[in-house]
């Protein structure tokens, strides 16, 4: 009733976008679906109520510009961030994460436009680290890549839906992904802080810890990683190696970055062994280089490759910094996800990860 009565005197004085007029028999679920305001899923009717509840959920003008949505490039507002996520299915408490997710995607290395247009699966990836995941509920365990939670579900959701809603950004129009990918619905989630002795992935990307943040990754996913029998952190690296070196192709190289989500039972293989986050990356990187003979466009029969310049070299499959690990997932269970990255990433300076830290207004 309080936003209602807002609504009805006080709201039109805070509410400025284009109001949309159905007839009173008509199914606003329907009307949304009818007008292309939904990625396939029902959303919940952005009424004035529910907008202005939604706003309430940060201190931000709803007339502040975020930025330029691609492919359109058309000035988003708080406002307009409120709408979406009221039609996402987000609370009022997660405003401060998704403006924070938006101001990321952004930032010109996230390159938001052309992880749009490609014709690869990839969408934007969600983590978030700091206090602010436990605050809003946000899962970090079991089934942390699936479904079940609002928070996670949400939140990336809603970004994607302001692509599409405030941006244009539709499948067969700017959207020229071949096959897609279920994570162009949503791919949010935490990172698992229990360990002390583990470090962040918000810490490892410059921030303070207890700072909360979002990262924003180029990617899709998750592929599975199955190793039940590795006991010692070597023999895991190699491991994983072999599913790595597989991204995209066997043979594309430095071409795409990956994150890793290593689950509780694969990390206590590296934990009681006392390796850290730099160790376990730069191992990865390490067992990922390969002889430029086996890679070359041709050898084996198969035409992709690299090219036969590189015959002599040993290869890496990553750039040095491109490999992120992260931490979540149920206690039970000797699986861990790999999150490929777009195959776009051939020059790392011009696409990369993007942090930003999460404003509490």
């Amino acid at each position: 009733m309080a936003e209602r009565l807002e609504a009805k005197h006080s709201g039109k004085a805070l509410l400025a976008a284009r109001k949309v007029e159905y007839p009173e028999s008509a199914d606003p679920v329907e009307v949304c679906y009818d007008r292309g305001w939904t990625d396939g899923l029902p959303v919940t009717p952005p009424t004035d109520e529910r907008v202005l509840a939604m706003l309430k959920g940060t201190r931000r003008r709803p007339d502040e510009v975020i930025g330029r949505i691609p492919p359109y490039l058309a000035d988003c507002t708080v406002e307009k961030v409120a709408i979406n996520a009221v039609m996402a299915g987000c609370k009022p408490e997660y405003m401060p994460v998704l403006l924070a997710a938006l101001e990321a995607a952004l930032e010109p290395l996230f390159t938001l436009h052309g992880v749009l247009a490609t014709t690869y699966f990839s969408s934007p990836v969600l983590i978030v680290n700091g206090p602010v995941a436990k605050r809003i509920g946000m899962n970090s365990g079991i089934n942390a890549l699936g479904q079940g939670n609002r928070a996670n579900a949400t939140i990336g959701r809603a970004l994607n839906l302001i692509v599409l809603n405030v941006g244009g950004g539709r499948p067969g129009e700017a959207d020229r992904s071949t096959l897609g990918a279920p994570s162009k619905y949503t791919l949010c989630f935490a990172e698992d802080e229990s360990d002390p002795e583990w470090e962040p992935l918000s810490v490892a990307r410059g921030f303070p810890r207890g700072a909360s943040t979002v990262t924003l990754f180029q990617g899709h996913g998750p592929e599975a990683f199955v190793d039940q029998k590795s006991r010692t952190p070597e023999a895991l690296t190699r491991s994983l190696a072999m599913s790595l070196v597989k991204i995209g192709h066997p043979k594309l190289v430095q071409s795409a970055r990956a994150v890793l989500v290593l689950s509780p039972e694969h990390y206590a293989v590296y934990r009681e062994a006392g390796w850290n986050r730099k160790r376990i990356e730069r191992a990865l990187y390490e067992a990922t280089i390969r002889p430029g003979a086996e890679l070359v466009a041709g050898a084996g029969g198969v035409g992709e490759g690299v090219p036969a310049s590189r015959a002599n070299e040993m290869v890496p499959k990553f750039h040095e910094d491109g490999l992120m690990v992260v931490r979540a997932g149920g206690k039970a269970g000797l699986f861990s996800a790999i999150l490929p990255g777009w195959l776009a990433g051939r020059n790392r300076l011009e696409l990369q990860p993007v942090t930003r830290q999460i404003r509490d207004d």
